[in-house]
């Protein structure tokens, strides 16, 4: 098979022009910046734009969100797949969602999670599948199916203002979670699992929630949830990456000088410092929408004090959708442009930030995705994970030949690489040209004086380069 191989790309190499050969350069390192936009689903924020869309419309939707975010040099999607004890997906747990058909348990005639990882994964983009574990219903009025947790298990759910929460005190609230997130992670390809902020409900109406738990008590149950997921999808898939974007602030006065409406340490049950600090999760992205300036809630000082909470990486999320928004009025895109550049100083993590949301991006709000083009300069590769893995897969067989004004990149696909990140030389520059699935063995870019092709695998470990020039 290998001198096969060899035999092969030695006559593709030469089959549309010039040819390339070794040659003894080194190219920079590339990129690492985890770049990513949650797409969400519930109330149709995101996606789909409405219920009740035909499969061909829903995943053209789809499709023209992610064209949109590669064309930005982004390279991962945070999407949700269950709102709220329901599935954007095909499931023997949870209930179709009502958001795909407009009634909750009817089929949408495909799987939308299926569907979301073949098209980015051939666009070079990671899908980490977005859960919210214990959140029944957003709203105690809408119509639910006999297999929905409030019909199913109505002795775990708790009414709470408008809202129904699976009670986390239960310990079938917390196995069926996990239960329900193993299941995805055993049968899809996805990059990572993702928590947000909802663990108990925020504070409404001063409510307090019917369980009868101290604060304490909550933070355990919470804490032995996180623990126990951490190492659950590790023991299955272990290069998973495990993410939770908790509420920016982890309590008020915390660093010094900060202010919050609410304490989501003590009313959220989340000691989200605990879980970056015990390494229960592969990165936190606490959400930071506030703006650079205000000093009560200064973006720079909570990142800064994020950042010094423990060694995994801290990837803001960014409030993408407050560019001139009722939320934030006057908030410019540079903004955004601005918070991304302090990210990519503060601190020693590797870079990475959230947008939230897609539709921001896609719909240029207030020009931001133009400005992106300048910030997004080259395609980066995901931050690694050292403290999983820190092997680096073998230098892929590549081969490469110039065809007009491109160069075709040819190169052997394996099941240990995820990645293949082509480098391209014209004249003393080298840049990243495309960071794109290895299943699809070949790539063509802009024609290159030498390229640089390295493997990644899952863990985002790279191979040495292989390096070829004209000769």
């Amino acid at each position: 098979m290998i001198r096969f191989l060899s035999v092969f790309l030695a006559i593709v190499a030469v089959a549309g022009g010039q040819s390339y050969a070794p040659v003894n350069e080194k190219p920079p390192q590339l990129a690492r910046e985890f770049r990513a936009a949650w797409i969400a689903t519930v109330h149709n924020l995101d996606w789909p734009s409405a219920k009740g869309l035909s499969v061909a419309s829903q995943q053209a939707e789809l499709r023209n969100i992610l064209d949109k975010l590669a064309a930005l040099k982004m390279n991962a999607v945070v999407f949700q797949v269950r709102p709220q004890c329901d599935a954007l997906y095909q499931s023997s747990i949870e209930p179709w969602s009502q958001w795909l058909t407009g009634t909750m348990g009817r089929s949408p005639g495909y799987d939308p999670l299926a569907f979301c990882i073949k098209e980015a994964h051939a666009r070079g983009i990671e899908v980490h599948a977005w859960f919210n574990p214990f959140r029944a219903l957003s709203s105690s009025t809408q119509a639910v199916c006999r297999t929905h947790v409030s019909s199913s298990m109505p002795h775990i759910t708790k009414r709470y203002g408008s809202m129904v929460w699976c009670d986390p005190a239960s310990p079938d609230t917390r196995s069926r979670a996990l239960s329900v997130i193993l299941d995805v992670v055993r049968r899809y390809d996805i990059d990572g699992v993702h928590l947000d902020d909802y663990f108990y409900p925020y504070p409404s109406g001063g409510l307090r929630f019917p369980d009868g738990k101290t604060p304490a008590q909550r933070r355990a149950y919470v804490d032995s949830f996180v623990s126990n997921l951490y190492s659950s999808v590790k023991r299955q898939k272990s290069w998973v990456r495990v993410g939770i974007s908790p509420f920016g602030i982890w309590r008020p006065g915390v660093p010094e000088g900060i202010e919050a409406g609410i304490d989501s340490y003590e009313q959220l049950a989340g000691d989200s410092r605990k879980w970056l600090k015990n390494g229960w999760v592969d990165y936190l992205a606490p959400q930071l929408y506030w703006r650079i300036s205000p000093q009560k809630q200064s973006f720079p000082a909570l990142l800064t004090w994020w950042r010094q909470q423990g060694s995994r990486p801290v990837w803001p999320g960014i409030a993408t959708a407050r560019i001139q928004s009722s939320d934030d009025p006057g908030r410019p895109a540079s903004e955004i442009t601005n918070q991304i550049a302090l990210s990519r100083q503060i601190g020693k993590n590797w870079n990475g930030h959230i947008h939230w949301s897609a539709k921001s991006l896609v719909t240029n709000r207030g020009g931001i995705a133009s400005r992106l083009a300048s910030t997004y300069t080259q395609p980066a590769a995901v931050p690694p994970m050292p403290w999983l893995s820190s092997k680096a897969p073998s230098a892929p067989g590549v081969s490469a030949s110039a065809q007009g004004g491109n160069t075709l990149v040819r190169w052997e696909p394996d099941g240990k690489t995820a990645k293949i990140a082509i480098q391209a030389r014209s004249g003393g520059t080298w840049k990243t040209a495309r960071i794109t699935s290895s299943r699809n063995g070949q790539a063509s870019i802009p024609k290159a004086d030498a390229i640089a092709v390295t493997a990644i695998d899952r863990f985002g470990n790279a191979s040495p380069p292989k390096v070829l020039g004209i000769r």
